[in-house]
């Protein structure tokens, strides 16, 4: 990774945890790779660490080894981490052992958890302000509940500002440590040259027997460097997930969010509890939204968007003034989908990959597109399947009509010129053009191209038996 860091600033290289178990999370899956808002916990943070210039990110996996480094070998948002194993898993300390030979000595080292995915890029730009490249800087918060966190033991100040002494971790805090309030969250910056002999200088003589990463602390002041903190006071930020609870607590605290963005931007949203966005949403002016509609991958919808309620909505774009109405289902997956202006789509349609919809394009009820190009105007009214199809301007393509695209072993394309009316209950069986202006009559099943203005009907002659008795039962 070649990022440029903040002027006059060190470069920035930050490590992930990432090697709990997370036994609490009762799953097979490890616990970084959970989902929110659509992405593994862990890719929250790797974004995060790309955002604020990190030259490079190492990931420190252990349980789940595997699974996690296959996920994030791809990169996030283009960051491409390494991989640090820590096995067997010996504790914080121990951990950043593993990722020290990685580590350049010129820069400033940031720890941060896979577990924690909503840490800020404006905090980690001040937490490494305030580190210079010279302290050892913390990130603490005041929590009113502080069971389970380290405790930051300062020298006895009037202020309670007094200069860090410690952090001592639950287990082995007496009481009076038990009742500080302001913790350790699980964030540092500082730099490299400085912790690499801390980390040799730790040991694990504590309740746990392990290597505690806070124990740098102890051993910054003995050396006379200084400790600093830069306090915060949004415990999302810093909120970790142990166990599904959480996980859908930080989701619903996620989700309000992006909400009230979408709200701070204009978009109209008819409940913003109601309302999930795993991806990147991106909506100009005048945008309408209904309750409990998701959004997935990368979605933009053009102004005067109104889209109804109940509807799921993946990798595609909608442009100006179309209308989506209730239960309909995109998932343009990576070939995209498009929607043109003004088009209407829905109740209970369905866009898969590759469906690209012109202005004024009518998709309606228990309609499937999928790789299929519609021109202005044209028209689906209602229980259709156009697979991998071509159809012009001004086509009307009636009920029950499908393509019939797969001949069990290669799939093929129907081409439907402008202005052709497909009748209802029809197959066109391809590969096959319908040539412009034609009609197609109901019930026909159509093999052969046609020519421009023709009738073609293809079904067999009506037969009717008076007088015709239904079989009986014995």
């Amino acid at each position: 990774m070649n990022r440029t860091p903040q002027d006059n600033q060190e470069p920035v290289d930050v490590v992930i945890m990432a090697a709990g178990k997370g036994t609490r999370m009762k799953s097979s899956l490890p616990k970084v790779l959970h989902r929110l808002g659509g992405r593994a916990l862990v890719a929250h943070v790797v974004d995060t660490a790309g955002r604020v210039g990190a030259r490079q990110v190492v990931v420190v996996t252990g349980h789940g080894a595997t699974d996690v480094e296959a996920a994030l070998a791809q990169g996030v948002a283009g960051v491409v981490p390494q991989f640090a194993r820590q096995v067997p898993q010996l504790g914080t300390g121990h951990a950043l052992q593993q990722a020290a030979p990685l580590l350049a000595d010129d820069g400033i080292v940031v720890v941060l958890s896979g577990d924690v995915p909503l840490i800020g890029e404006a905090t980690l730009r001040d937490l490494v302000a305030q580190s210079a490249g010279r302290r050892l800087a913390l990130l603490t918060i005041e929590a009113d509940d502080p069971t389970g966190y380290g405790r930051i033991v300062r020298a006895p100040d009037p202020e309670g500002e007094g200069e860090i002494q410690a952090i001592v971790e639950e287990k082995d805090a007496n009481e009076a440590q038990r009742a500080i309030r302001e913790v350790y969250t699980g964030v540092m910056a500082v730099p490299t040259q400085l912790l690499r002999p801390w980390l040799a200088r730790l040991d694990n003589r504590n309740a746990q027997g392990e290597f505690y990463l806070t124990d740098v602390v102890g051993l910054a002041t003995v050396d006379g460097v200084p400790v600093v903190t830069h306090r915060i006071d949004d415990l999302l930020e810093v909120a970790g997930v142990n166990t599904p609870v959480q996980l859908a607590g930080l989701e619903r605290a996620f989700q309000r969010r992006q909400a009230d963005a979408l709200l701070e931007q204009g978009v109209r949203l008819a409940d913003p509890a109601r309302i999930d966005v795993r991806g990147s949403l991106v909506c100009e002016a005048d945008v309408e939204i209904d309750v409990n509609c998701i959004f997935e991958g990368a979605v933009s919808l053009g102004a005067g968007v109104r889209v109804g309620a109940n509807c799921v909505i993946a990798n595609a774009r909608i442009d100006t003034g179309a209308v989506i109405h209730p239960f309909t289902h995109i998932d343009g997956e990576k070939a995209g989908a498009t929607v043109g202006v003004a088009a209407r789509i829905g109740p209970f349609a369905r866009l898969r990959p590759g469906a690209r919809l012109g202005a004024e394009v009518h998709i309606g009820n228990f309609v499937e597109v999928k790789n299929s190009t519609l021109a202005a105007g044209a028209k689906a009214n209602h229980l259709a399947y156009l697979g991998d199809a071509t159809v012009g301007e001004r086509v009307n393509y009636g009920a029950g009509s499908i393509t019939a695209n797969y001949d069990g072993a290669n799939k093929h394309r129907t081409v439907i010129g402008d202005d052709v009316h497909v009748g209802s209950n029809c197959v066109l069986v391809a590969p096959i053009t319908i040539g412009a202006g034609g009609t197609v009559g109901g019930g026909s099943t159509v093999t052969k191209s046609t020519e421009p203005g023709s009738l073609t009907v293809s079904r067999g002659r009506q037969v009717s038996i008076p007088d015709w008795k239904r079989p009986k039962k014995k």
